[in-house]
């Protein structure tokens, strides 16, 4: 089964090229790519984006949610900075990815115990941290991130008799990482304030 958020960590390029001028500027003097400074960001605001909420559906769904699907912010304060709005997306893409998880778990009846995060996504400590936190689980990630690419090398090698056979390919082919475990106080404030979240919108 397969769970798709068309254009999720895309975002954050939409937001590079919307928001992330200062970023961009620092990361030329520096030498780095921009998206590693935007762990600042995220770590400069709390869990929850200080109520802002982020729906990450900046192009048409598949299936879920389907193709009439739009993104939405809402929540705006005062308060919030383009920083807060960074958080959100991440924020807002992790809740996506931790929905159509629960899909599969109601659909499949198999419990998942612990992630695996791959793709440009998972680059990000912070967006790995968040992942961790919004799902209750934890999160770790293969010592590359272009998992598709490992993935058909693996193939290869056992097409080519490198290896035995899968099993044998994916133990010498593979290393996982250290997982990052769920910070107890940030999924405790999540869960209060997703349920908060949704009572307000049935309320309203």
């Amino acid at each position: 089964m397969e769970q798709q958020i068309y254009r999720g960590y895309w975002m954050v390029s939409w937001f590079k090229q919307e928001f992330g001028l200062y970023e961009q500027r620092l990361a030329d003097k520096r030498g780095v790519e921009p998206e590693t400074l935007f762990d600042e960001l995220v770590n400069a605001v709390p869990p929850g984006s200080q109520g802002l909420v982020l729906q990450p559906y900046w192009s048409p769904g598949l299936k879920e949610p389907g193709p009439e699907a739009r993104g939405a912010v809402i929540g705006f304060s005062g308060v919030h900075t383009r920083a807060h709005l960074y958080r959100a997306i991440i924020e807002g893409l992790a809740y996506a990815l931790r929905e159509g998880a629960e899909r599969t778990t109601r659909r499949s009846g198999v419990p998942i115990t612990e992630l695996r995060v791959a793709g440009g996504g998972s680059q990000s400590n912070a967006a790995l941290q968040i992942t961790a936190d919004v799902f209750d689980l934890p999160a770790s990630r293969p010592h590359v991130y272009e998992a598709s690419a490992l993935g058909a090398a693996i193939d290869a090698a056992v097409g080519l008799h490198l290896h035995p056979n899968f099993d044998a390919a994916v133990q010498a082919m593979t290393r996982i990482g250290r997982p990052l475990s769920p910070i107890r106080k940030h999924t405790k404030f999540m869960k209060r304030f997703t349920r908060g979240f949704i009572y307000a919108c049935i309320s309203s």
